[in-house]
C-alpha cells in the first residue's frame, strides 16, 4: 500500500530506512530475569539530510509543494537547538532555495554550548538566515516582518510550521506506518506497538493516519516531550491527524486512537532529565545508537520505563521510531560528564 502519487513531492533522502533488532538492550532490561517485549529499532536517524531525522521526510513533501507554489525561500521556526530548523536549512540548500529560521530562546538551560553548538553551529554552516528572538517576542509580528521583508527584496516565501506538522508534512508518516507493516511482513513479524517522541504532534498524526489508511496494524504510542497533558494536544492532534489522512484517501481518527504517555516530559521541553540521560547512555553502550536529549532521549525511557514497570507482556513486539537529533547532544555536554 502506497501513499497517492499525486501529492507533490521532492527526493531528500534514500529509503526505506532500517528496521533493526535491539537484542542486547533487550538482554540488559532482562537482567534479574525480569520479562521484556522483543524491540526493534526504526532508524530514520539515517535519512541522511545533515545529520538525518524525521523532519527530512516531511520536508520532501512541504518543500515539494513550495516549489509546486513557486516559492524561491521557506521560512519556519523553532526552538534555538530545533531538529526541524537544521534539516529545513539543509532542505533549502539541496533544492537551491533560501532558508530564513525564525529561532526563540524557549528553552531556559544555561549553558554556553547550548547557544553556540549543536544543531545551531551547523544552521549556520548551512547558511541559513537566522533570526533570533527572546521566548515572549511577538511570533506572528516576527512572520510578518520577515515575509514582508522577502517579498521586498523580490523573493516568494513559503511558511512552514513549527516541525513540519501540518497535513502536508505529516503524511510522510503515514508512510512511514506503512513502510514499518511492509518490513514488518518481510521479517515475518507482527508488530504490537510503535513508540516515539511526541512533539509538534505531526509525526503521530502521521502514524495515526497511516494506521487510519491501513485500516489497523500496531498501536501508535506517543511519549510526550513538550505538552503536560491530554488536553493540551488533543484538539489539535486530532485535528492534523485527520486533515492527513483525508488528504490520502484513509478514514476518521477519533480521540480513543491517541495514546500518549506525559509522565516523562520532566521540567518542560528540552530540560534534561535523569531518565533521559540513563536512555541514551543505555542505548548507545548496548547497541551503539546514539539518541538525543530531547526528544528519543526522553521517548526511550518512556518505553522502558513501560517495560520495567510490567505494562507490556513480554509476547509483545516493539517498534522504537527513532527520529534522529543526534547533533542536538553536543548542546548537552554538562549532561553526560556528571558520572
Amino acid at each position: 500500500m502506497q501513499l497517492p502519487n499525486d501529492l507533490p513531492h521532492v527526493s531528500l533522502m534514500d529509503g526505506p530506512t532500517p528496521l533493526q533488532e535491539m537484542p542486547r538492550l533487550r538482554e540488559a532490561l532482562m537482567a534479574d530475569g525480569r520479562p521484556c517485549p522483543h524491540l526493534y529499532i526504526k532508524r530514520d536517524d539515517l535519512t541522511g539530510l545533515a545529520g538525518g531525522g524525521n523532519k527530512t521526510r516531511k520536508l520532501e513533501y512541504l518543500i515539494g509543494d513550495a516549489l509546486e507554489k513557486g516559492a524561491d525561500t521557506v521560512i519556519t521556526a523553532g526552538a534555538l537547538q530545533s531538529n526541524h530548523a537544521r534539516q529545513t536549512a539543509a532542505a533549502a540548500a539541496k533544492t537551491g532555495m533560501a532558508a530564513h529560521l525564525i529561532l526563540f530562546e524557549t528553552v531556559s538551560y544555561d549553558d554556553p554550548a547550548y547557544d553556540t553548538s549543536g544543531n545551531l553551529l551547523l544552521d549556520h554552516i548551512l547558511g541559513a538566515h537566522i533570526h533570533r528572538h527572546p521566548k515572549d517576542a511577538d511570533a506572528r509580528a516576527i512572520f510578518e516582518e520577515v515575509t514582508t521583508s522577502i517579498r521586498s527584496s523580490g523573493g516568494t516565501p513559503y511558511l512552514i510550521p513549527v516541525g513540519g506538522s501540518n497535513a502536508i508534512g505529516s503524511a510522510a508518516y503515514a508512510q512511514v506506518f506503512l513502510e514499518i507493516q511492509e518490513q514488518a511482513d518481510t521479517l515475518g513479524l507482527t508488530i504490537d506497538r510503535i513508540f516515539h517522541a511526541n512533539g509538534s504532534l505531526g509525526t503521530q498524526a502521521g502514524l495515526l493516519a497511516g494506521r487510519a489508511l491501513a485500516k489497523g496494524g500496531p498501536k501508535v504510542e506517543g511519549i510526550s516531550v513538550s505538552k503536560p497533558t491530554r488536553e493540551a494536544l488533543l484538539e489539535e492532534l486530532l485535528g492534523i491527524a485527520n486533515q492527513t489522512s483525508e488528504r490520502i484517501g484513509g478514514g476518521p481518527i477519533i480521540a480513543d486512537d491517541v495514546h500518549v504517555d506525559f509522565r516523562h516530559l520532566g521540567e518542560g521541553y528540552g530540560l534534561p532529565t535523569d531518565g533521559m540521560v540513563s536512555a541514551v547512555e543505555l542505548v548507545a553502550r548496548t547497541e551503539g545508537i546514539l539518541l538525543d536529549p530531547v526528544y528519543t532521549g526522553k521517548a526511550m525511557a518512556g518505553m522502558i520505563a513501560a517495560i520495567l514497570n510490567g505494562e507490556i507482556a513480554a509476547t509483545e513486539t516493539l517498534v522504537f521510531l527513532h527520529t534522529g537529533g543526534m547533533p542536538g547532544l553536543f548542546a548537552y555536554p554538562a549532561e553526560f560528564k556528571r558520572k
